[in-house]
């Protein structure tokens, strides 16, 4: 007998389509409940006895499908649930640039301070002058922490006056991640609908339009003295000395940050595309007298759903489409890497955590607040069979259609005009915990459905709305996700 604690859910991206790696390196996903499946599919024999009996059903296939449910935390890059939203979306995070010794000391940093303020590296993705690094897991206290980087490079960066203290072989969890820019002081200054330097050059910091951006750091040195100002915004244009934006709030003004050094955070980001990411899945029963083992092979996203209601955890959940799996006393990796721990990246839940939803880049408050939001994005998957193979041969790729939900309360009737002309908005919510932060967004949205009601005595009348995601030509996408690894408020 088991028990469903006793589970270990792990998981590996597959490099090549329909191939798990050999020796994978297998790791856990935090869940709250699983429904995979691999199992056979039978037919009865079409005989016709005179004793009204069936002979033996016949396999002539196999299924591999099902869903994960989880709950929101951060999406730590190469985690499991990182990996399933790129399956989603069917794209690549793309990632700042990164530099991480991932559990083996001294190999990709292999030293930092012996050359003064200077940290070097294997090569990679390039620091440039601007960046905003943020440094973790070495040795000596002082030398995590946020820095500027004043001269860049693929193997190595200098952030003047940093004063590392030398370590020469930096140690396994020891990390360089670009979390932002930075500017000389005065050299940042906000205009009437973005960000303009006179020295800096946006262009080189690998910013696009569509992405996120949140202004201001902690500490009045690093922020705007107009606190409006210190906001999240979208970035609408990338010019070497200004950047556009819009998602403004409504104190925006212009501002010199005279003896400021403005910090501006950014992250990672993805956007919805056309790549096929399957994963491979292993169940651990680890209850049993012996553990068994059910693999589910080639998994991709079908449809993602993820809800925010009032007082509750943001919670959602993944259902795949695969191939094929196979069942065993040996796991793929008996030693998997831990789940991202939940002290370093609790549950985001609504409320506490959920600061802002909104629409047509204007928060949804007083009198049309939202009690609940969900999305979903449904790949309109399909498996191919062969006529010479038990398991399904590959899957197919239809649209991607994603919905989002708002139930609001009806205090107007603004956004119920908008659904009646037809008038093309947009949406987007935030979720903070602590210094990690995520922006969910869809560019462009029609209000497709949706109709108030007074249902009974005694109840607030609601105006629950759907709203359908289209092709958006400034980010060419329909649904866009920014994380912030590290963020300041």
């Amino acid at each position: 007998m088991t028990d469903s604690n006793r589970l270990r859910l792990t998981g590996v991206r597959q490099n090549t389509f329909g191939v798990t790696p050999n020796t994978p390196r297998m790791r856990t996903m935090r869940v709250t409940g699983e429904g995979l499946s691999y199992k056979p599919v039978f037919e009865t024999p079409g005989d016709i006895r005179p004793d009204r009996m069936n002979a033996d059903p016949i396999k002539v296939g196999e299924t591999s499908n099902g869903p994960i449910n989880y709950e929101l935390h951060y999406p730590v890059p190469s985690s499991i649930l990182a990996e399933n939203i790129a399956s989603a979306f069917q794209a690549d995070w793309v990632d700042t640039p990164t530099r991480d010794n991932d559990g083996t000391a001294d190999s990709v940093i292999t030293d930092i301070g012996t050359t003064a303020n200077t940290i070097a590296f294997t090569t990679g993705a390039s620091y440039v002058v601007g960046h905003l690094v943020r440094t973790s897991g070495f040795a000596t206290a002082g030398n995590n922490s946020l820095f500027p980087v004043t001269t860049g490079g693929a193997t190595s960066l200098v952030s003047s006056g940093a004063s590392f203290t030398a370590e020469a072989a930096p140690p396994a969890a020891a990390r360089v991640k670009v979390v932002g820019f930075q500017g000389t002081s005065g050299d940042i200054t906000a205009a009437a609908g973005g960000l303009a330097s006179t020295t800096l050059n946006f262009t080189t910091l690998g910013l696009s339009p569509g992405q996120w951006i949140k202004i201001g750091g902690t500490g009045a040195a690093f922020r705007y003295a107009t606190e409006a100002l210190n906001t999240l915004v979208r970035v609408t244009g990338v010019a070497a000395n200004l950047l556009s934006l819009d998602n403004l709030p409504s104190g925006w003004t212009t501002d010199a940050g005279t003896g400021k050094t403005i910090r501006v955070f950014f992250g990672d980001r993805i956007k919805n595309g056309t790549a096929s990411i399957a994963l491979t899945f292993e169940r651990g029963f680890m209850g049993q007298g012996t553990p068994g083992y059910v693999v589910n092979e080639t998994m991709q996203v079908n449809q993602w759903q993820q809800q925010v209601q009032s007082r509750q955890k943001v919670t959602g959940s993944f259902d795949y489409v695969g191939l094929t799996g196979s069942v065993s006393t040996t796991s793929l990796d008996s030693v998997p890497d831990d789940a991202p721990s939940i002290a370093a990246y609790p549950i985001m839940a609504a409320g506490a955590n959920v600061g802002r939803i909104a629409e047509n880049g204007v928060a949804l408050t007083s009198p049309n607040w939202v009690k609940s939001a969900s999305f979903t994005v449904n790949n309109n998957l399909r498996t191919k069979e062969a006529a010479d193979s038990v398991a399904s041969v590959d899957i197919g790729s239809g649209e991607a259609a994603m919905t989002v939900s708002l139930e609001t309360y009806f205090g107007s009737t603004t956004l119920y005009a908008k659904m009646l002309a037809g008038t093309a908005t947009n949406a987007s919510y935030r979720v903070i915990k602590g210094n990690q932060a995520m922006v969910f967004a869809w560019p462009r949205l029609t209000i497709t459905d949706g109709s108030p009601n007074a249902s009974g005595k005694n109840q607030d009348v609601m105006l629950p709305l759907t709203l359908q995601a289209s092709y958006d030509s400034l980010t060419g996408a329909q649904m866009t996700l920014d994380r912030f690894e590290y963020y300041e408020a």
